[in-house]
């Protein structure tokens, strides 16, 4: 099934419903806007296999575009819209995009898109009336084109991006066959329908960023399922408990920080809305800490239900509230493919020993442009890793123990520190920098980095100050140090590898003396 299913069985069903100014999407609306934008991507001559760009806050459009591109055989690659204009013009021009769809809000990342940063680029569209030197306007190039389908429908896939070896994004790909629409091995419709009980008129909210995997690929799926997708523009904790109220939401999708901000709420807050129509919250994206999970169990009741995978999708695990009450900690037993722990050396580790988790099964992928990277995560055997480690117990159930790569995830965010190190080193006051996730209460964990300075370099808060500016023209805000500390030691091995558990140790209880936004230093820096 596909929304044009939908669009002939239930047309006036919303399909969108934007949960700030209320706008409503039809079933009918949608299969016809996404048919329309559909045409103008054959008519560009895009193919199965091509890719459109899409940098976008969330708004409706998205979803136009989104099922523009899958039932036209394309691959999406949504671009998060909080990077700077370097990073998103290499993610466009990494992608091989041939058309780019922008929104008037971020007009001046557009602008930077020009054909010398993204070259492949043949087709360029604003969303709203900002007045961009070659944008065309986006409602006036689909105006007059067909509502109806384009004659060759085929199901296209997403690409999103992740970091590569290098702290550079890869695109991870996966081959477009050319199948017929409402074909789609939809994993999460799947789970949705059949797991979760999911049944047409059902309701799902929508919290997070539509650029990130599972917002969207999870919101798609219930387009599939024909219910309704009420998708919040940002993030506020009690907008969320007044949109379950308001739109009998039966269904929804967090991280672990929104629980934090939800249980931070006055009491008398979180009694005030009926939240009686919530049938399942499901959650990812980063470990939930033991004590915010059994909060929100306390509050919700059992309908929590957790998965861990990868956008990579090599495989999955799920647990449901009542078996992480008797595993507190796990992730689960398997969902799609068979987990295994492995040691350095490929072997299978015994129950309740740590190392790297591998699947058996998945979905097969790549790393666009990156064979070292796509052959690194696979073995032997076909078994498929990003990197994580854990532990399975006796009982078959996967417990994480750290992330991938050293890979930091704040607010369910991935940060990678190879790419805040590549900006630091720039600066002319540093030889070297490492980069870590440590603690955070609200966030679960915050950039921190250690800097070794250069000789003739102060360690002094003037410095400090230099550094967080220098990074905030580098990086988007999020992947920029929440603080840092510095160093005259090196920080690497003689082979050049971070010395990271060291580092930890001696750096990684808290903070340190120069936090972003405070005043001089509590301390002096060692």
């Amino acid at each position: 099934m596909y929304p044009g299913t939908f669009a002939k069985t239930s047309p006036d069903r919303p399909a969108v419903v934007m949960g700030g100014s209320g706008e409503v999407v039809t079933y009918r609306d949608l299969d016809a806007r996404s048919n329309r934008f559909a045409h103008l991507l054959r008519d560009q001559g895009l193919r199965p296999g091509d890719t459109l760009a899409v940098l976008s806050e969330n708004r409706p459009e998205v979803f136009d575009l989104a099922w523009a591109a899958q039932r036209s055989g394309l691959q999406l690659t949504m671009v998060n819209h909080h990077l700077t204009v370097e990073e998103s013009a290499y993610i466009v021009a990494d992608s091989g995009a041939r058309v780019v769809v922008a929104t008037s809000a971020l007009a001046e990342t557009a602008r930077g898109l020009s054909p010398d940063r993204a070259p492949g680029v043949e087709r360029r569209l604003m969303i709203g009336d900002a007045a961009v030197p070659g944008w065309e306007r986006y409602e006036d190039a689909v105006a007059g084109l067909p509502g109806t389908p384009i004659p060759d429908e085929c199901e296209g896939d997403i690409m999103l991006y992740s970091s590569g070896t290098t702290g550079r994004p890869k695109g991870i790909r996966r081959e477009v066959t050319g199948t017929p629409i409402g074909s789609y091995p939809d994993v999460p419709g799947h789970w949705l329908r059949e797991t979760l009980g999911m049944r047409p008129g059902d309701v799902y909210l929508c919290p997070a960023p539509l650029y990130h995997a599972a917002p969207l690929a999870w919101s798609m799926a219930c387009h599939r399922s024909g219910t309704t997708v009420v998708v919040m523009e940002r993030f506020d904790a009690e907008q969320a408990l007044r949109l379950i109220e308001r739109h009998r939401v039966t269904h929804g999708q967090w991280v672990p920080t929104m629980f934090v901000r939800l249980l931070k709420l006055p009491e008398a807050v979180r009694r005030r809305y009926d939240l009686s129509s919530l049938r399942w919250a499901v959650h990812a994206a980063a470990p939930c800490p033991v004590p915010v999970k059994q909060k929100m169990i306390e509050w919700w009741g059992p309908l929590l239900y957790e998965f861990y995978s990868a956008t990579e999708g090599i495989g999955a695990t799920a647990i449901t509230s009542e078996e992480w009450l008797r595993k507190p900690g796990s992730v689960g037993r398997p969902l799609m493919g068979t987990p295994h722990v492995l040691d350095d050396d490929g072997e299978e580790l015994p129950p309740g020993e740590v190392g790297v988790v591998w699947f058996e099964g998945g979905t097969p992928f790549e790393y666009r442009g990156d064979p070292g990277k796509t052959a690194a995560a696979t073995d032997r055997r076909g078994w498929r890793t990003v990197g994580d480690m854990g532990r399975l117990d006796e009982d078959g159930y996967l417990y994480l123990t750290d992330r991938a790569t050293n890979m930091i995830i704040s607010g369910g965010v991935n940060i990678y520190p190879q790419e805040v190190e590549n900006a630091l080193v720039l600066h002319p006051d540093v030889a070297d920098a490492a980069v870590f996730g440590i603690p955070d209460e609200e966030m679960g964990e915050q950039v921190k980095a250690v800097v070794q300075l250069e000789v003739g370099s102060r360690a002094d808060r003037d410095t400090a100050e230099r550094l967080f500016e220098h990074c905030r023209a580098q990086l988007a805000g999020y992947k920029c140090p929440r603080s840092l500390e510095f160093t005259r030691d090196e920080l690497r091995s003689p082979a050049g590898k971070v010395r990271i558990g060291p580092l930890r140790e001696r750096f990684g209880s808290g903070p340190g003396p120069f936090v972003r936004g405070t005043g001089p230093a509590a301390k002096p820096s060692r």
